[in-house]
């Protein structure tokens, strides 16, 4: 066997899981081998890995016999089952769904922000909300300089972060719009939540819900941003509100992002910051219009930012637009982003 880890990737031919085997084929990860893991229908198919050939097998516990590191991204019911299954078989696991986010034995990380918290795992790495992980990318170079008061974020949201389905749904709806149908005659399936009641068109719209609503009538994509930036941040008394918003786009998660500092920072301030943080691209020229923009960020693992201004009423308040592949930096790259931080700070089990 080649020296280097011997990797599952579990969810194989999910949107995330096809985009999580992109990115190891260009880790800095040493690796030994690759597994694929997926349901039973998926059982047989292939997937190109450097040039070889793998036959994606069926998920069960004894997969995870022999494996060093498994990457989770099949839904939070098989990770609930089976990264503790992949521990108890001397695996880590980093997960991608929300099942082990809010559990407080798992550290929950993004490495340009708290990689020290891996330090505390016990087998499970939780990856955080797609569109939480780009806003602390964004965010944490400030907090460290002057320190976060408040974080108003109002997001707009890829159809991909609610899978493949529903970018056939856009595309069909588009489509058919187009055609001259009605939206009478549309008949979507996925969006905003599909397990709520009503469905809505994605096509042409905008849609105030990502995921169910919950407490005080936010939705749970809202909670998730507000108590996951708490527990990545550490630091409960930063005030964060949230809506998260649905747009006809099929990859690339945009944020306008309104923050309030404890110590004064100009515009100029925060671009040379970010201009020299990890993950980040800074595009802001607004005399040459130039800005971040979804369909630029697609197939990229930056953060991209731009539009920063300072508030015309608090002094301490700026304003930005934060923009990310949500399928990458938000999940696939993230997760690989973790490995490599776990192996950089030896917190794996060394390769034979």
């Amino acid at each position: 066997m080649e020296k280097g880890y011997r990797i599952a990737v579990v969810g194989a031919t999910g949107a995330v899981g096809t985009k999580m085997i992109e990115m190891l084929e260009d880790t800095t990860l040493p690796i030994a081998s690759v597994k694929l893991l997926a349901s039973k229908r998926s059982a047989g198919k292939t997937r190109e890995f450097k040039g070889k050939t793998l036959t994606i097998e069926e998920l069960v516990p004894d997969s995870f016999n022999e494996v060093d590191l498994a990457l989770f991204s099949a839904g939070g019911g098989i990770s609930k089952i089976f990264a503790p299954e992949a521990v108890k078989r001397g695996a880590v696991v980093v997960d991608n769904t929300s099942h082990f986010r809010m559990d407080p034995d798992v550290p929950l990380v993004v490495p340009e922000v708290n990689p020290e918290a891996l330090k505390q795992h016990k087998g499970i790495i939780a990856n955080p909300n797609c569109s939480t992980i780009q806003m602390m990318v964004a965010l944490e170079p400030i907090r460290q300089k002057a320190g976060l008061k408040r974080i108003i974020v109002s997001t707009y949201q890829a159809v991909s972060g609610a899978g493949a389905k529903a970018i056939e749904e856009l595309k069909q709806e588009a489509t058919d719009l187009l055609a001259g149908k009605t939206k009478e005659e549309l008949n979507p399936q996925i969006l905003p939540a599909g397990s709520d009641k009503k469905h809505y068109p994605i096509a042409f719209n905008a849609l105030p819900q990502i995921d169910v609503f919950a407490e005080d009538d936010y939705t749970y994509e809202e909670w998730k941003m507000i108590n996951e930036t708490h527990k990545i941040m550490a630091d409960n008394a930063i005030k964060v509100a949230a809506t998260c918003v649905r747009i006809p786009v099929v990859s690339g998660h945009s944020e306008s992002i309104y923050l309030e500092t404890e110590k004064q920072l100009t515009p100029q301030a925060v671009k040379d910051l970010l201009a020299q943080a990890p993950g980040v691209t800074l595009q802001d020229d607004p005399s040459q219009q130039i800005y971040p923009q979804a369909l630029n960020s697609v197939d990229q693992k930056a953060t991209f930012v731009g539009r920063i201004r300072r508030d015309l009423d608090v002094e301490t308040g700026l304003h930005m637009w934060v923009v990310s592949d949500n399928l990458l930096k938000g999940a696939a790259w993230n997760s690989v982003q973790i490995a490599e931080t776990l192996h950089e700070m030896n917190l794996v089990r060394v390769p034979k």
